[in-house]
């Protein structure tokens, strides 16, 4: 027998309290050190707010690439039958168990001015590793299993007696997918983008080699956090990180607020 509500519900607000909130509390009082006035100008200088446009910039780009390829993934996975499909399920994860430090050393060995890839894109005048692309590639690399996962129990509960419906009224296969299967997995693929933009925000270890770390170039704020605590400087850290988790708050807020619309309107459809 389930335990009752109360005791699921304190034991629900007792975990949250500890792993979640009181951490939170606490940075917001260490950067409550700061007047207003200090908090602003930590945040105004221009090495803080190119750490922060490049994170939340780059983060929203790579997490839109995973929605983009993620879902071919996805449909592939679950729609056809081919050799090799359950090893190509589990590489899907690859980037959940691999160690975040690892999987940047291979990115930047692979698509470094001498890499495999690197050597074959430096003569065209294209560089990816040290480079906003480095970055917007690892994220988009850790981020992929989160839409994916998200999508493939969406595409499977899809009725294809909708879609053949469709096909048998004459639709074409591309409106098809816009005015029957779009709508049944939009508000899936909008959690797959927050998940992977969510991630994306807060990555480290796999960005910091493939980026180059350069100030004002390809210095991201979790980089420019670590800095600023190396120099002790505890309040200025706690500020840049508070700046981050409300940016990143409000964006998720706005991302479930058009999964919401989105399911209303799919419910709408369906009726």
């Amino acid at each position: 027998m389930l335990p009752g509500f109360g005791l699921t519900l304190g034991c629900t607000v007792t975990y949250l309290s500890l792993i979640l909130l009181l951490p939170l509390a606490a940075l917001c009082a260490q950067a409550a050190s700061l007047t207003w006035a200090q908090f602003v100008e930590t945040l105004a200088e221009p090495r803080v707010l190119a750490a922060l446009r490049l994170s939340l910039g780059a983060s929203a780009l790579a997490a839109a690439i995973d929605c983009v390829f993620g879902s071919i993934v996805a449909w592939t996975l679950v729609r056809y039958d081919f050799p090799g499909r359950r090893l190509a399920d589990a590489l899907v994860d690859l980037p959940f168990a691999l160690p975040t430090a690892v999987s940047g050393i291979a990115l930047t060995a692979v698509y470094a001015p001498n890499g495999w890839i690197g050597s074959l894109l430096a003569p065209l005048g294209w560089q990816v590793a040290f480079r906003p692309a480095g970055i917007v590639l690892a994220l988009a690399f850790i981020g992929l299993p989160f839409v994916v996962r998200t999508l493939q129990p969406a595409i499977a509960d899809l009725e294809r007696g909708l879609e053949e419906a469709a096909a048998s009224l004459g639709a074409s296969r591309t409106r098809t997918l816009v005015a029957v299967v779009a709508p049944g997995l939009l508000p899936a693929l909008l959690t797959g983008f927050a998940l992977a933009f969510a991630r994306a925000v807060g990555e480290y270890g796999s960005v910091v080699f493939i980026s180059g770390n350069m100030p004002l170039e390809t210095e991201i704020a979790a980089l420019l956090v670590v800095t600023k605590l190396e120099q002790y400087d505890y309040a200025g850290a706690s500020a840049i990180a508070v700046a981050m988790l409300v940016l990143s708050f409000a964006a998720l807020i706005l991302v479930h607020a058009a999964q919401r619309l989105a399911s209303r309107r799919a419910g709408s459809a369906v009726r």
